[in-house]
């Protein structure tokens, strides 16, 4: 082969493997988005996530569990806010309740190395495992060990706020979720459906009593950024980092405050912990090149223990309302409360009518 035609088969090469990268990138960003909370603008719709641990009824179908672990799920659901019929799925695709006669069930591991009624790894069930009967032992092949162990686990990647994905983490398969959630229905009376949150709580869209004018405003600019992407050095509309966010915020309300985190540390007046108040900024000291007195992040108050803040790129939500009150917190600022904003803010005021 000659070097034109060397140069053409390599062309040829790299033109497909820019297509590839293409087809691939998109769908693992988008699988990113599903499992880390990304979203991008306009994905900030709240979701009401005020019933994601209810325990429905039994369906008909509820009656083909065994008698014990029909007990064991709904205790299990109950002490770890789980609906129970979502446990009774796994328990059912994974080993029919127990019942299976298969390798690994009742002893022993299968193919996979996973063992007992709700199929756990070792490694996974030594980390998560409960004392279901309070006999001093973790079980994983005792069902009253296993079940809670289960809800556990459940409960630290995400359920039953982000059911979907939780049950994703228990076995990596869309189908097995899929799954598992038809036999929860088939299980559970009513018309049951799993809440998968985007991390943009519904809840969270109440603010205090008195927060109104311009600290509403600034607060309102914010919580409209929900769900969209933390991008470090971003600044909008689609993408925030930590202090463009608010810098945007305050500026949607005719206030200039500085860019960075480092900047807007000094700029505002210092607030003593605990006098905090919904607008006020609070900075702590996380991230590359920080410290006490030079904090590297920051977010916003909109209420006690809460705050509006771009996090990071795989925090779930990325721009959500997480709690301030942290051990890396080092303080607070009201940029409100500067003279020169006061002054300003004194001139937008409307002026008084003169006497008729």
């Amino acid at each position: 082969m000659n070097r034109r035609n060397l140069l053409l088969v390599g062309a040829i090469g790299a033109v497909g493997m820019l297509f590839v990268a293409l087809m691939i990138v998109p769908i693992l960003f988008g699988a990113s988005q599903f499992m880390y909370g990304g979203g991008g603008a306009g994905s900030g719709g709240c979701v009401d996530v005020s019933q994601a641990g209810a325990q429905p009824a039994e369906a008909t179908d509820a009656r083909a569990i065994p008698a014990n672990y029909l007990a064991l799920y709904k205790k299990a659901g109950a002490d770890y806010g789980i609906p129970w019929n979502v446990l009774a799925g796994i328990g059912k695709v994974e080993t029919s309740h127990g019942t299976s006669r298969l390798p690994g069930v009742s002893n022993g591991e299968n193919y996979a190395g996973a063992g007992g009624p709700m199929q756990f790894l070792e490694a996974t069930f030594k980390a998560f495992a409960v004392d279901g009967n309070k006999d001093d032992k973790k079980d994983r092949y005792d069902p009253e060990d296993a079940i809670p162990s289960a809800a556990r686990y459940l409960k630290h990647n995400g359920a039953p706020e982000r059911m979907r994905t939780a049950i994703f983490m228990y076995n990596h398969s869309w189908d097995y979720v899929n799954l598992v959630l038809d036999w929860a229905k088939k299980y559970g009376g009513g018309d049951f459906k799993v809440v998968q949150s985007n991390g943009v709580d519904c809840q969270d869209n109440n603010l205090p009593p008195g927060v109104d004018g311009i600290v509403q405003r600034i607060i309102a600019f914010a919580m409209a950024q929900r769900g969209k992407r933390y991008i470090f050095g971003a600044n909008g509309p689609d993408a925030w980092d930590c202090s463009s966010l608010l810098q945007a915020a305050y500026r949607g309300a005719g206030i200039s405050i500085p860019r960075t985190t480092w900047g807007q540390w000094p700029f505002g007046v210092r607030v003593p912990k605990g006098d905090e108040q919904p607008g006020d900024l609070v900075f702590f000291n996380s991230g590359p090149g920080t410290a006490a007195n030079r904090p590297g992040h920051v977010g916003m108050v909109i209420g006690p223990n809460k705050m509006i803040v771009a996090s990071c790129s795989t925090c779930v939500p990325n721009i959500g309302v997480k709690p301030y009150k942290r051990t890396d917190w080092v303080g607070s600022t009201r940029p409100l409360a500067r003279p020169d904003i006061k002054n300003k803010l004194a001139n937008l005021q409307p002026q008084a009518a003169p006497p008729g």
